[in-house]
Order: C-alpha cells, then sequence, then structure tokens
C-alpha cells in the first residue's frame, strides 16, 4: 500500500468500507427475511392447527369432525387423531404421515420434516382436562426458501451494482478532487525552478485546497525571499572583495613591470599586506554573520576598541579628517565578535569621513540593554527622502551622485544586513547639522 499513490490508497479505502458496509447489509438482511420468513412459517402452520381445532365435536367421549378439511390446496397438511385413531389424514409421503403421528403423541410442539420440506405443528385436544387427540398442522416450506433464495440472490446482485456505482463515482471523484493538487504542485515545483515571482493568489483561505495554495504562495515567497538574499549577499560579497583584491592584483603588476629598490619593494608589500588584511576581516565578519543567522553561540568585544579598529581600516580617509572617538564613562562589551562589529562600523565611518567637511566624533553609549554608536559629521547630510534608499544595495545618496564617489553602492546594505543578522539596526537621522548615523548593537 505504502507503494501506491494517494489516490490509489483513498479508492481501496473507500471501496473496503463500503464493501464492508454493503456486506454486512446484505447479511443483516437475509438474516432478518430468513427469521421472518420461519415465524409466518409458524403462525401459518399454529393457525391452520387453530382453524382445525374449530371444526371438532365430541361424540361419546371421542373427537368427531364437523367438516373435512380443504385437499384441494397444495399444501393443506392436516391430520385429525382421536387417541390412536385417524379421523382425517391428508394426500402426503409415508415419512411425512409418519411424523405427524409421533408428533401427535406429545405436546404442543413444531417439527421439520427435511425430505418433504414441510413443517409440523400438533396442537393437542383436551376437555376437562382429558385429552382425546391431537390436531397436526403442516406447511409447505418450499414458498419460503424459494423466497429466501431469490431474496439472497437479488440483496448480492443489488449490492454488487451499489459497489460498482459507488467504486465508478468514488474513482471520478477522487481524480477530479486531486487533479488541482496535483496540477498545483506541478506548477510550484516548475515556478520554483523557472519563475519564482509566480503565484497561485486564490484569496483568503475557506477550505483545503485554497489552504494548500496559500502555503505554497508563502513558501514560494520565502523561497524567493532566500534567492533575493542569497544574490543581495553574493553582490555584496564580490564588491567587499573586490576593492582589496584590485588593490593587491595591481601593487604586484606594477612591482613585477621592473626592478625596484628594496625600499619600494617593502612599501608594495606593506600595501599588499594591507589589503590582505582588509580582505580577511572582511571574510572573518562574513562568516561571523553567517555563524549569527546559523544560531551559533556569539562572542564578545570592547565598544570602544571595536571603534578604534573600524577607525584604523578608513586608512586615508580618516587621516585626512579629524576623526574623535569618545569612550563611554565605563567600559561596554557588545555581544558579536570583533571583525562583525568592525565590519557593521567602517562603512559608516567610511562614508562620514567621505563626505563630512572636517569633523567626525563617534559617540558610544549603552541604552535598553544595547549598545548605541552615534556617527555625526559636518557634511551636508542625508536627504529625508534618501534615509532608507541608501540602504538598499546599488543605490547613492545624491551627495555621492555628485561627489562622483566610487564603489557600487553596497557597503551601507551590507552594514545594515549584517547589523540586522545580529539583531541590531542601522538608522540615518537628521537630529542637527549635517550627517548622523546611529548603529544599535546587542549588548555583551
Amino acid at each position: 500500500m505504502s507503494r501506491l499513490g494517494i489516490r490509489h490508497r483513498l479508492f481501496l479505502a473507500v471501496l473496503a468500507a463500503v464493501a464492508g458496509a454493503v456486506a454486512a447489509l446484505v447479511l443483516g438482511f437475509n438474516l432478518i427475511l430468513g427469521d421472518t420468513l420461519r415465524r409466518d412459517a409458524r403462525d401459518l402452520a399454529r393457525a391452520r392447527a387453530a382453524a382445525q381445532l374449530a371444526l371438532l365435536t365430541t361424540a361419546h367421549g371421542r373427537l368427531a369432525v364437523r367438516e373435512a378439511p380443504d385437499d384441494a390446496a397444495a399444501d393443506a397438511y392436516i391430520w385429525v387423531f382421536s387417541r390412536t385413531a385417524v379421523l382425517e389424514q391428508p394426500r402426503a409421503g409415508a415419512a411425512v404421515s409418519a411424523a405427524a403421528r409421533a408428533l401427535a403423541r406429545g405436546p404442543a410442539r413444531f417439527a421439520d420434516v427435511p425430505a418433504a420440506d414441510i413443517r409440523l405443528y400438533a396442537a393437542p385436544v383436551a376437555i376437562g382436562g382429558r385429552r382425546l387427540g391431537s390436531v397436526v398442522a403442516g406447511v409447505s416450506l418450499a414458498p419460503y426458501e424459494q423466497t429466501r433464495r431469490l431474496a439472497l440472490i437479488a440483496s448480492l446482485v443489488f449490492g454488487g451494482i451499489v459497489l460498482a456505482l459507488v467504486a465508478v463515482a468514488a474513482r471520478w471523484l477522487l481524480a477530479s478532487s486531486l487533479r488541482p493538487v496535483r496540477r498545483m504542485t506541478r506548477q510550484a515545483a516548475a515556478w520554483s525552478e523557472h519563475d519564482l515571482d509566480h503565484r497561485f493568489g486564490l484569496g483568503q483561505p475557506h477550505d483545503e485546497l485554497t489552504e494548500l495554495a496559500a502555503t505554497l504562495d508563502q513558501l514560494l515567497d520565502r523561497l524567493a525571499a532566500s534567492l533575493r538574499r542569497e544574490q543581495r549577499f553574493s553582490a555584496e560579497l564580490s564588491h567587499e572583495l573586490r576593492t582589496p583584491l584590485a588593490r593587491v592584483l595591481a601593487e604586484s603588476e606594477l612591482a613585477l613591470r621592473r626592478e625596484r629598490s628594496a625600499r619600494e619593494y617593502r612599501q608594495a608589500l606593506e600595501l599588499i599586506n594591507g589589503s590582505v588584511t582588509q580582505l580577511t576581516r572582511t571574510v572573518d565578519a562574513l562568516v561571523a554573520a553567517a555563524r549569527h543567522e546559523a544560531g551559533s553561540e556569539r562572542g564578545t568585544a570592547d565598544a570602544y576598541t571595536v571603534a578604534r579598529q573600524a577607525a584604523a581600516g578608513c586608512g586615508q580617509l580618516a587621516s585626512d579628517r579629524r576623526l574623535q572617538i569618545t569612550p563611554p564613562s565605563q567600559p561596554i562589551r557588545i555581544g558579536l565578535e570583533p571583525e562583525l562589529a568592525e565590519r557593521i562600523l567602517q562603512p559608516l565611518l567610511d562614508n562620514a569621513c567621505r563626505y563630512g567637511a572636517g569633523t567626525v566624533i563617534v559617540a558610544i553609549g549603552g541604552v535598553n540593554g544595547a549598545v548605541r554608536y552615534t556617527i555625526d559629521d559636518d557634511g551636508p547630510g542625508v536627504a529625508a527622502e534618501e534615509r532608507e534608499r541608501i540602504f538598499e544595495p546599488g543605490v547613492r545618496g545624491r551627495q555621492g551622485a555628485a561627489a562622483g564617489a566610487s564603489g557600487a553602492g553596497l557597503g551601507l546594505a551590507l552594514a545594515r544586513r549584517l547589523a540586522r543578522s545580529v539583531g541590531g539596526e542601522i538608522e540615518a537621522r537628521a537630529d542637527g547639522d549635517g550627517g548622523r548615523f546611529v548603529v544599535t548593537l546587542p549588548r555583551g
């Protein structure tokens, strides 16, 4: 059964249940009919005996028959016994007559003669407490047996017809009911491979089919969102790795073009080492973010140290600006790895140093069980309509586009993605003059 499809299993289950019900009905009907026919045969025999008793009289202490029984009836079996004498008897076989005589000597009772298919009933005749004789009435069981056989055959044929009709109806109903499910399953499978934008869109669930459609729509939504996250992650990863790799490649090619002095080689190696270090830190940050999303155990880091390391990663941009990091009144720890925290802060510091006029201030504090970094610069700031758009991959604000900033516009998007992956948040605000970014990270 486990190898059969659900439609075939349901069909066999329905067929077995209906077959059991039909068999029980046929059996019950024939049992009830047989009992009814037995009672009818007994009642008829008893009624014939009573009718014959009404025709008996007594003369000189002996029984007498006032009127002869109707011998014309084919099944009119009546015996009248006056003690040992036979007053009346039908034309019956020797076996039936012998059974009637034997029955007449006892109390009121029934007896069957299987050889002749006759049922006999004996009714004693007593007057004043004295038994004068007996009346034995017989009924042919052939009509009753024929009725029972015909009823059995008819009920079996009827049960077979009902079972066949139910089988046809069940097969059609199951096929028509499960056909939409099969079609939806195939469509969902095809959409998951080729076009995740398609949806069934059957509205609010009100039955099993619409509930299945809503579930499949939700599943496709999750698959599409997961695919978009993977695509965005790939774009962000390529953006983050491209700059240090390009530096390494360019510096190595430049160093190999001609012979250089030891000092020039040292400078090239230092630049390559810095780029590789940045590359390593970026990969470590992305791996840490992946571990956080997978639910692995989190590390901790000092909030002030993380800010200083992130500022150091900005390199020349930080040197060209007056970057001030205000330490908290007491040490605060954040609940994530230092590489990941630095990778979250660095694009914001880089952005502030790039667009600030001369001063960048980083304030660190604790609020509602979290660590808050507030990054202020004295630049033009972020327009109100762009405060969310600048966090979208590939989007740069008007100030960045006007300044001809390099890059793919993915730094802020990756920073917010990493912050949200650890339960934090990044917001662009306009609480004062210049630009302001507020970073909230979990406290350690």
